[in-house]
């Protein structure tokens, strides 16, 4: 993967101007490559006209490589040469607002420096033709050595990476939508036009196939991996080497499908013997994205959000708020899920469990169990609005499990929310947010706000500032803007 390093100028300028601005690009280029990972970046060209324009942005949206494009304006680059070239491209843009000197040479400055250095000139003129254009963008402003931004370039590029992987991102659905269930439901045909998700149903017995013809070599060699890597607290190997079985044929049809994510659905498990629990779990600890009852949306949502967490600390994953604490002023979310709680959000050593599941009339399922980590992070839903997606991104606070849970067999994490409880709840009920997330200590609500932006999707936050009255105005400006489009 690469992003295009492209430089305006213009020929006023003359050769040697135009020689020293392609050094200092390559240079800017080579030091933003040198400490951003995952994406190379590269000079590619100082464009000085409308056909070059054109011609570099065609080429950085036919490049399946190039995730993403960076603009500079090194000198004055009259704008209405940019209009055609941004019209044709497709990418994720950063105009970056740098320049090749940090400070100001008082003592050598002349007409030549000026003309040369005319960041905060030329980037206001481009600046307004990316704004009249509407083309959705990220400004980082700063001096390119400087961690903060080279930070922040970072963070555009963990988001433009997971929408190129978007666009490629196919998604299998076990079965359908839960019956009757609304919010887990979507327009799969508008997912697939607007982010790339191809999402398409697969019966359960395309993966009881695999699952019959797994071998026991292959069953033995997962349940040493198991004992190596987890605490057997039961004596049921069987169950478990069910959920081993399991593990293996998803592996091999999502492997098979280049599938990114998938869902199950507990109404619809012909020839299956439990419900993948330990399997599912597994899997989604490999980044795989999962969405229980048929979620697709939270399936490949969970799947955008790992690959944009990939490299950082902490941990990403599907979860569902399933029951509270209302002890007053220490009001708590407890989020879990009948099984499926990827072990990376695991504080101590999953232990590998079997019990009764009351849903879904199947044996009992293997599963991990284990508490949660703590940390600051972010829950995030993506639901269906009928006429536009809507993204809710509510800033939470993970906390430690204050006491021990002996009848509950389940993975589990635990949260606070904000600003507080009541405030919290009821602006995630007003925005319509689902009660299935993907919750993540390694991203921000920046990143999702990013993210939104250069999807054009709708986006509410919930955070320490939120307040309802002001909070149920901004849904109802959202809902009229919609309704003009």
């Amino acid at each position: 993967m690469k992003a295009y390093f492209i430089t305006g100028s213009q020929d006023l300028y003359g050769d040697d101007v135009l020689k020293q601005v392609a050094i200092d690009s390559e240079k800017i280029a080579k030091h933003l490559d040198a400490k951003i990972d995952g994406v190379e970046i590269v000079y590619k060209a100082t464009v000085r006209n409308d056909a070059e324009c054109i011609a570099i942005c065609q080429e950085a949206t036919a490049d399946p490589d190039c995730v993403a494009v960076i603009t500079w304006m090194h000198t004055f680059s009259p704008a209405k040469m940019w209009i055609k070239g941004l019209q044709f491209l497709k990418k994720p843009l950063l105009h970056f607002h740098t320049q090749a000197n940090e400070k100001l040479p008082y003592d050598a400055i002349d007409m030549d420096f000026m003309n040369l250095n005319q960041t905060a000139h030329g980037g206001r003129e481009y600046g307004f033709i990316v704004t009249r254009l509407g083309v959705k963008r990220e400004v980082v402003v700063g001096y390119y050595e400087h961690e903060d931004v080279i930070e922040k370039v970072r963070k555009f590029m963990d988001v433009a990476r997971a929408i190129a992987f978007s666009r490629k991102l196919r998604v299998a659905m076990f079965g359908s939508n839960m019956r009757d269930v609304a919010v887990t439901d979507g327009d799969r045909v508008e997912s697939q036009i607007k982010y790339g998700w191809n999402v398409n149903y697969y019966g359960i017995g395309d993966l009881v196939q695999i699952a019959n013809a797994v071998t026991e070599a292959e069953l033995d060699a997962k349940m040493a991996e198991y004992a190596a890597t987890y605490d057997m607290n039961t004596d049921n190997l069987d169950a478990v080497r069910e959920q081993a079985k399991y593990e293996i044929a998803l592996d091999k049809f999502l492997t098979e499908g280049n599938f990114g994510a998938y869902t199950d659905n507990f109404q619809d498990l012909h020839g299956l013997r439990q419900l993948p629990g330990l399997a599912t779990q597994r899997m989604m600890a490999k980044g795989i994205g999962f969405g229980a009852e048929g979620d697709y949306k939270t399936a490949a949502l969970n799947a955008v959000l790992c690959e944009m967490a990939k490299g950082r600390e902490g941990s990403t994953g599907f979860m569902e708020d399933y029951t509270y604490d209302f002890t007053p002023g220490e009001e708590l979310v407890l989020g879990a899920h009948m099984l499926e709680v990827s072990p990376d959000f695991a504080s101590n050593k999953p232990k590998i469990e079997v019990h009764p599941l009351g849903i879904g009339g199947k044996e009992d399922p293997a599963r991990l169990v284990f508490d949660g980590v703590a940390g600051d992070a972010v829950a995030v839903s993506m639901i269906d609005m009928g006429n536009r997606f809507r993204l809710i991104c509510a800033k939470v606070e993970l906390v430690k499990q204050a006491q021990d849970m002996p009848n509950l067999p389940v993975a589990r994490i635990i949260w606070k929310l904000k600003p507080d409880h009541a405030t919290g709840a009821a602006a995630w009920i007003y925005a319509g947010g689902a009660h299935h997330t993907v919750v993540s200590t390694a991203l921000t609500v920046n990143d999702i706000r990013l993210f939104a932006k250069l999807t054009d999707t709708e986006l509410v936050v919930i955070d320490e500032n939120t307040e309802i009255g002001k909070f149920e105005q901004e849904l109802e400006i959202l809902d009229l803007v919609a309704k003009l489009k």
